[in-house]
């Protein structure tokens, strides 16, 4: 992981071209979702302030990285198992010359902040963090539930992605004309105790629902109208997302850039399992 970090601060050094561009000054405001949080700034739109973001996602078993170049995006990814680090870099690099531009010319460095793997999620916000300290960046975290809401193209989208050990990740949001407003904000829990849904025309989107779709299509009977279970956290929704967040001031200097963890250890012992699989067994354990 540190040497990730800093191969990353070396790549974002040695790219020297142009000075990284001032803020901006924000015009209008706008709500948009930041690591599980709903945040309102003023903003301005794309043509009127010039706006960079180099993206990362390495919170699946994908690696993407994505370029947002004042409103025209350039995306990548592979399908890398556990070979995110060695991946992650030798990505930004052919993007970056596959767009024709230096990584300098960026204001942001976005990442996928979680939930999701641990491992993966410390490797994109390593990397960001280098890479915006070598080349003069902010920082900004994007969750990845709200990157999966994002890709849907739905306006009501349950987000759940499988967390291993019989949870899942999972959050809910509704889109109007203001942007995503958080409606269950990320938690972790069984599928059995995901959080109760109003109303019906909702979108499940994520690999939860690969995984537990039995349990989850009974909890939600009747207000499920679509499921998307091949979704997961890509690095075109995380610079979409980091653009808007940018705008509302929300970046960050790259030493203040955290993921977010749900899960306080990685690993259970027997007996928490089968005290967590006997709870889950007891009437109203759902």
């Amino acid at each position: 992981m540190y040497a990730n970090v800093v191969a990353a601060r070396r790549l974002g050094a040695g790219r020297a071209l142009s000075a990284a561009a001032p803020p901006p000054r924000w015009a209008k405001s706008a709500t948009i979702i930041a690591a599980g949080k709903t945040a309102s700034r003023r903003c301005t739109s794309p043509s009127q302030s010039p706006l960079n973001i180099l993206a990362l996602e390495t919170s699946s078993p994908w690696c993407s990285v994505a370029l947002w170049l004042q409103g025209r995006i350039f995306a990548t990814e592979e399908l890398a198992g556990q070979r995110h680090s060695e991946l992650l870099l030798p990505m930004v690099d052919a993007l970056l010359k596959e767009a024709g531009v230096d990584l300098r010319s960026m204001q942001v460095a976005a990442f996928g902040a979680g939930p999701g793997s641990f491992t993966g999620l410390r490797i994109a916000c390593g990397v960001a963090q280098g890479l915006a300290a070598g080349a003069d960046l902010q920082t900004v975290g994007v969750g990845t539930l709200a990157a999966i809401a994002q890709a849907s193209g739905a306006s009501r989208v349950f987000a759940c992605l499988d967390a291993r050990m019989g949870e899942v990740y999972c959050a809910a949001y509704e889109r109007d004309v203001k942007g995503w407003r958080i409606v269950h904000p990320p938690q972790l829990c069984t599928p059995e105790r995901t959080p109760a849904l109003s109303g019906p025309d909702w979108t499940a989107a994520g690999s939860g629902f690969a995984a537990h779709g039995a349990v989850l299509g009974q909890r939600y009977d009747g207000q499920i109208a679509h499921i998307q279970p091949d979704l997961h956290p890509h690095a075109r929704e995380i610079a979409i997302l980091g653009a808007e967040l940018a705008r509302q001031g929300m970046t960050v200097p790259p030493e203040q850039a955290h993921p977010l963890y749900l899960r306080d250890h990685v690993a259970l012992t027997i007996e928490e399992r089968r005290a967590r699989a006997h709870a889950a067994s007891e009437p109203g354990g759902r």
